[in-house]
């Protein structure tokens, strides 16, 4: 598939608490916030929230998974978080081609819940020679 501006994927997805924890795990962030349920209930969320990276994280999936593809190396990216997420939802990921110039691509990077409401948003810069 030659990767053309416009192109789109478009994916839901969620994570679990089992997930939160596997990740305050590998990387050592344990904030209270993210896994404490008296603790996040005292907070502006009420709840346990995602680790905003871990939230992110599907990013990487569909860069390197799907649009780019295999091969797709990240070279930049920006985000805003915007909305709080929390396991057991389902969001939808999208990646949008802004510029392609071959093997170099610029991607809008957006996360949003159920309502349509962003939580996440920016931009990727990436390349991958191995693409039309």
């Amino acid at each position: 598939m030659a990767i053309e501006v416009g192109n789109i994927f478009e994916e839901k997805f969620s994570y679990t608490q089992v997930q939160v924890e596997q990740f305050i795990a590998l990387t050592g962030d344990n904030n209270p916030v993210h896994h404490d349920v008296e603790y996040a209930s005292g907070t502006i969320f009420g709840k346990p929230i995602i680790h905003g990276f871990l939230s992110a994280s599907i990013f990487s999936k569909i860069l390197g998974m799907n649009l780019p593809g295999p091969g797709t190396i990240y070279m930049n990216q920006s985000m805003s978080f915007k909305r709080p997420m929390y396991a057991g939802v389902e969001y939808a990921c999208k990646v949008e081609v802004l510029e392609a110039n071959k093997p170099k691509y610029k991607l809008k990077t957006i996360i949003t819940d159920p309502d349509g409401k962003i939580t996440i948003e920016g931009e990727a810069d990436v390349m991958n020679k191995d693409v039309e």
